[in-house]
């Protein structure tokens, strides 16, 4: 049986490439074609601004409880039957993902949905005297015009919607470049939204292959017509993102890599912070942005600590029947992972758990012991089913060993004091400090932001989709101003 078609979505149409051309996803255990899908020309791409941009001269000025009612109704859809199906069979065949990856595709886009839906409410201007007697300044919040938005592979559901739903709700207009590794996954919203009501031409959806990318991206990017961008995903492609934006000074949420820690104190309750760590280490094979991946425990604990965690790691295996772990995304980034191992290991670090190899694209999962700045294990993301442990005499130390990273996402701080845990807190420069839980953890009211360097900056939230416009309406009696002439 032929691998599903997967058609471009512009101006409320499916269609073909201009010119034709398709490229192959395979699933990254079996390495069959599970999905072909349209590469976007750049015809296609331009096609597909201009549909935004004429959309957004109505979708702008369409009333906020239009926008909110239809992202109530994408809600209530993708509950059901048609969707959860549709959502298990892409979701497993492009990313040969578990179950519980897939629910996790669908119950926390529910919870977005309806918390993007209730952002009309902060969508308000405000009045203020002007500075000179008699004049009136008028504040609004106003849609910007064209956002690009990219979202990656890993959660393909859940993160499409953030991409595009934020700046839809705030009245832009939006064309989304699926990952080319989840093209039918991420096509799957269109057909959400478009069924829960949105305008043709408010969403477009482009795919493209992998060799067209980079030519598509820079392509769109430098389009008058858009005016903001948001990408989610690597820190190396969030660095291209920005660079082609700055030519344009357009402005970028970028919510990109991590590296996050697990500090474990010397009071921790260990057996709790040993199962929440492997949560969030091994969770999707540790492809997640804020997957726990290098963990820093006190002397004092460390020995008990390492058993606890070791004997975590062992409940799970990666790839085979009733595996819990999937295979990772390909086999390059199963390459990459075995690589940063074995580097490091040639530098000192040991492996506690996990031999240093690879089956095809299957890891399994590894504790990396006596890792250091310096290291690859310490200081690349691997995105996968590793983390590096690292041990250290004093609280400062571990909190300064925190620090010693690019990446800026999320934290862990594993102690049963708290009045320490907020003062040591407060030095972890992350943009979440997760108290005694794990670090795989958000908030919808307050996503996880990057402070800078490879974690990206910006947050999902209407302040990076709107911009506020003052109306200053000047006294004429007396006119404030000297007249000249």
């Amino acid at each position: 049986m032929s691998a599903p078609f997967v058609p471009l979505y512009i101006d409320g149409e499916y269609t073909s490439a201009s010119n034709g051309a398709t490229y192959d996803v395979r699933n990254p255990h079996s390495s069959q074609v599970v999905s072909t899908a349209a590469s976007a020309s750049s015809e296609d791409c331009t096609r597909a601004v201009e549909a935004a941009a004429r959309a957004f001269e109505t979708w702008e000025y369409s009333t906020l409880e239009q926008r909110r009612d239809i992202l109530f109704k994408a809600a209530e859809l993708i509950q059901t039957d048609k969707y959860a199906q549709k959502i298990h069979s892409a979701v497993t065949e492009e990313n040969a993902s578990v179950d519980s990856i897939v629910l996790l595709n669908i119950i926390p886009t529910v919870g977005i949905l309806r918390h993007v839906a209730t952002l009309v409410n902060e969508l308000k201007g405000e009045t203020f005297p002007s500075a000179f007697p008699g004049g009136q300044v008028l504040m609004q919040r106003r849609a910007q015009g064209v956002n690009f938005g990219m979202a990656p592979w890993n959660f393909p559901v859940p993160l499409v919607i953030k991409a595009v739903t934020y700046p839809l709700v705030c009245g832009n207009t939006v064309v989304l470049k699926t990952s080319e590794y989840s093209p039918r996954s991420h096509q799957i919203v269109a057909e959400l939204l478009e069924e829960a009501g949105l305008p043709k031409g408010v969403l477009n959806v482009v795919h493209v292959s992998r060799e067209d990318a980079p030519d598509r991206v820079a392509q769109i990017i430098a389009h008058p017509a858009v005016r903001t961008i948001n990408f989610t995903g690597g820190s190396n492609v969030g660095k291209i993102v920005a660079g082609h934006a700055a030519k344009f000074l357009k402005p970028c949420v970028l919510e990109l890599g991590g590296k996050a820690p697990a500090v474990v104190l010397n009071d921790a309750n260990l057996a709790l912070a040993a199962r929440a760590i492997t949560s969030s280490a091994l969770l999707h094979s540790g492809q997640i942005c804020m997957s726990t991946e290098r963990v820093i425990v006190q002397k004092g604990v460390a020995s008990d600590f390492l058993q606890a965690l070791a004997d975590e790691f062992k409940k799970f295996s990666a790839g085979g029947p009733g595996a819990m772990l999937s295979a990772v995304v390909h086999e390059g980034s199963a390459a990459n992972i075995v690589s940063i191992i074995q580097k490091s290991m040639a530098s000192g670090a040991q492996c506690l758990v996990g031999d240093g190899a690879r089956n095809g694209a299957v890891v399994q999962p590894h504790i990396v012991t006596g890792a250091k700045p310096g290291m690859p294990i310490w200081d690349q993301e691997t995105f996968g089913p590793v983390v590096a442990v690292a041990e250290v005499d004093t609280e400062e130390e571990a909190v300064a060993l925190a620090n010693t990273t690019d990446y800026s996402l999320v934290s862990s701080l594993w102690t049963k004091d708290l009045n320490k845990a907020v003062t040591l807190g407060m030095k972890m420069r992350y943009g979440a400090v997760n108290i005694n839980g794990p670090t795989a953890h958000a908030e919808a009211a307050r996503d996880n932001i990057g402070l800078g360097g490879s974690s990206g900056y910006g947050r999902f939230h209407v302040d990076s989709f709107t911009d506020s416009r003052l109306i200053v309406i000047h006294p004429t009696d007396p006119f404030p101003y000297p007249l000249t002439g």
